[in-house]
């Protein structure tokens, strides 16, 4: 499909059908997740592509068996993982530099970006259980005071940020596999903490949505599709 097609095509299924889909062609609608626009380039996800049956029932107890999540041939687990920003941020720089030994960056965008990654970086996602945050909000709003300047520098502000990184990715996903005639159904619902607990993950990993994955049933989407009128939400200045 064209990507619109796609976009078009994409509804959150609930019901899915009891053929299989291909793991494989699953995995590789996830690298076109990994290809989302994120803030910073920290990239601060990870995904959990989920075939195993004994697991797809646990997490569908902790998805509250929701149909789209019991009838699901597999699943993916959006994570966060924010706490891994100063590795990331490293690595950037190691990337920008080894670019710049193959190519023609230059000095300038190189120091820039050496610049970013060790000093506005640390500034935005270090924290001290919270109390940095709310000392930097006051500096910062201070500063807007006299010229524009970054304003969301809380902890609770960088997690929004790296969730909607996140959101961008299973976006990227879920319009690779309407692309290719499978389907998705995104789940906020879920116990988080038992979804961790049955993935195993790190203690410091959040968990953004669970994405049921399969092929539509008839029965699966409730309804045409819901729209508030494009006007109402459209503005053009």
């Amino acid at each position: 499909m064209k990507v619109s097609e796609a976009i078009k095509y994409r509804r959150s299924v609930r019901v899915f059908d009891d053929k299989n889909i291909d793991s494989e062609k699953v995995k590789n609608c996830l690298i076109n997740a990994t290809l989302a626009a994120n803030s910073s380039n920290l990239q601060l996800w990870e995904f959990v592509h989920v075939e195993d049956k004994k697991i797809l029932k646990e997490l569908s107890k902790a998805c509250f068996n929701q149909n789209a999540a019991k009838t699901a041939k597999q699943l993916v687990v959006i994570v966060v993982r924010k706490d891994l920003w100063s590795e990331r941020a490293k690595w950037n720089i190691k990337e920008i530099k080894d670019q710049s030994n193959k190519n023609d960056i230059t000095i300038k965008r190189l120091n820039q970006a050496t610049v970013y990654y060790n000093k506005i970086i640390p500034t935005l996602y270090f924290d001290l259980f919270g109390l940095l945050g709310f000392f930097k909000s006051l500096i910062f709003q201070a500063i807007g005071l006299f010229r524009p300047t970054m304003r969301q520098v809380t902890s609770t502000d960088t997690r929004i940020v790296a969730h909607k990184s996140a959101a961008l990715a299973a976006q990227n996903f879920m319009i690779s596999m309407a692309g290719i005639g499978y389907d998705t159904c995104p789940m906020e619902g879920s116990d988080t903490l038992l979804v961790k607990k049955i993935l195993k993950l790190n203690r410091k990993a959040e968990i953004s949505m669970v994405i049921g994955c399969g092929l539509r049933t008839e029965k699966g989407i409730y309804g045409e599709q819901l729209r508030v009128p494009f006007n109402q939400v459209y503005t053009y200045i």
